[in-house]
This record gives C-alpha cells, sequence and structure tokens, in this order.
C-alpha cells in the first residue's frame, strides 16, 4: 500500500513539471538552427537545476556539438530559466 503524497512532493512534482515544459520550450526555439546542421536535440531530463540533453544526427561526434551545448544551449537556458545550473550532453 502507498502512502498518499504530502503537498510538498506534489508541489515539486508540479514544478518540476514545469521547469522541465520551460527547458523544452527553450531548447525548441534553438532546435532548428542545429536541425540546419543536420543535427538534432533531445531534453532527456532536469533535475536539481541540472539539464541533460542528448544529441542526435550530425550532432553526434561534431567537434562544434560542445560549443553548441555551452555557448547556445546553456547560455539560453541560464539566461531565460534561473534554476538552471548547467546542461550536460550524455553523449
Amino acid at each position: 500500500m502507498s502512502e498518499p503524497r504530502s503537498s510538498k512532493d506534489k508541489k515539486d512534482v508540479h514544478s518540476s513539471n514545469d521547469l522541465l515544459f520551460q527547458v523544452r520550450a527553450v531548447v525548441d526555439l534553438i532546435r532548428p538552427d542545429i536541425q540546419a546542421d543536420g543535427g538534432d536535440v533531445e531534453v532527456v531530463s532536469v533535475h536539481d537545476g541540472i539539464v541533460e540533453v542528448r544529441f542526435h544526427g550530425a550532432c553526434v561526434g561534431c567537434p562544434s556539438s560542445n560549443m553548441t551545448l555551452q555557448s547556445g544551449i546553456a547560455q539560453q537556458l541560464r539566461e531565460r530559466i534561473p534554476e538552471i545550473l548547467e546542461v550536460r550532453a550524455l553523449n
């Protein structure tokens, strides 16, 4: 038998979902530029201010993917969403 969630747990889940939605919205703004070069990016998770992304297509193994991550994705996320502390690539 599972225990009912406390109101704090429900708020944390709600806040986490809101943050994930915000992160995905920002990444969607950047995505066309990445796709124009034959790649793509997927938001895998957002937890404790850390965003994990996975590159696809031409981005996998591309020497510029780290620059895209830090100068593009991470910078935009931190500017638009103050809760974001770090962005990591899983590839």
